[in-house]
């Protein structure tokens, strides 16, 4: 599965949300994923086994615990996409800015 598909998912998505703010136990991304989406146990299981097999987490044993984290660069094509799109941007927003301020001149005369 592509990081667009797996981040299509917002219950996905909020998982890697909570794991880029550090790692966690997984009853504590599940804690958040059941207070948010209201789905049991086995849902935010299978979300993390999804993200595990995508190699966008990783789980840590920590004695009876699993500790989750981010893969480092594991959503990099992600980035590239928004980065080649993200240049487009200030042309554009320059633009709009020019077009608003000859708008407002229009107004005035």
């Amino acid at each position: 599965m592509n990081s667009f598909a797996l981040l299509a998912d917002p219950v996905r998505r909020r998982i890697v949300e909570v794991l880029a703010e550090g790692e966690r136990p997984a009853g504590g991304v599940g804690e958040v994923i059941r207070a948010e989406f209201g789905v049991g146990q086995p849902a935010v299981s299978n979300q993390l086994r999804l993200l595990r097999e995508a190699e966008v987490i990783e789980s840590l044993p920590a004695g009876s615990r699993r500790i989750y984290r981010l893969v480092p660069g594991a959503l990099d094509d992600v980035t590239a996409w928004i980065d080649r799109y993200a240049r487009l941007w200030p042309q554009r927003l320059d633009a709009l800015e020019t077009e608003l301020a000859r708008g407002a001149r229009t107004e005035k005369a």
